[in-house]
């Protein structure tokens, strides 16, 4: 809501095998296509020549990070982008530790379709706890409303084609750490110190490191994986500081 008091116009999309979009079985889900489904939802709009202020969150800023790669090279057909903000996500391979359970499924092979077809409610909700701090945990009925938008389409029967989203990070990993290292493009990162999934202090020293040109918010000790859902008001307010910074 406080975004779209400060925008024109605010979109937001479930990607495909994400939410209420489709989950199609077997598919090979990968960020390429997610980029493209970007490009192609904002044509559909009539938004092809407008300038887009982009705000990312964990999968989502590698999605980004691919359409800052095809901005900066004037890929045919790609969005122009005016602004990007990450928040907490696995940007760079190095620094990013996946729950044992994502290692599990993207690597499990036979297995993970039973562990997908075996996981239930209760099995979900513990694990996403484990990446919220101990101050900001969904309440019940917010967990049922995750859990409900996972299932959705069978969507939990895709989850271990969806987490190979982390071995494209490693394998393209010059293609995306390059485009934040060589833009022009306004950079910010908004971070929740006690994502255990990135942690503190080692990926924000080794942003800071990679990327000395982007500024950086980092939210309240207690803030975690989901700072957007967290802090929302810090986190908005970090963004529409840096939205003014420019």
């Amino acid at each position: 809501e406080g975004l779209t008091q400060r925008f024109h116009r605010v979109i937001a999309l479930d990607f495909l095998g994400f939410g209420f979009s489709d989950k199609p079985r077997p598919h090979g889900y990968s960020i390429f296509e997610q980029a493209t489904i970007v490009e192609g939802l904002l044509r559909h709009l009539g938004l092809r020549h407008q300038r887009i202020n982009l705000l990312s969150h964990d999968y989502g800023d590698t999605v980004a990070q691919e359409l800052l790669h095809r901005y900066e090279h004037n890929k045919t057909g790609s969005i122009l982008i005016n602004s990007l903000c990450l928040s907490n996500g696995g940007i760079f391979p190095e620094t990013h530790y996946p729950r044992f359970i994502q290692k599990l499924l993207k690597d499990g092979g036979l297995l993970s379709p039973i562990i997908l077809r075996l996981m239930n409610f209760f099995f979900f909700s513990g694990g996403l706890g484990a990446v919220f701090g101990p101050y900001t945990q969904p309440s019940q009925a917010e967990y049922w409303d995750m859990w409900t938008a996972v299932r959705n389409n069978d969507g939990n029967l895709v989850m271990d084609s969806i987490l190979q989203y982390i071995n494209q990070r490693k394998k393209h990993r010059e293609r995306w750490v390059g485009a934040l290292m060589s833009t022009s493009v306004p950079l910010h990162l908004i971070y929740g110190p006690l994502d255990p999934v990135n942690p503190h202090p080692e990926f924000l020293q080794f942003y800071k490191k990679v990327l000395p040109m982007s500024t950086v918010s980092v939210l309240d000790d207690h803030i975690s994986h989901y700072p957007q859902l967290e802090d929302p008001t810090g986190f908005l307010n970090a963004y529409l500081n840096f939205i003014n910074s420019f």
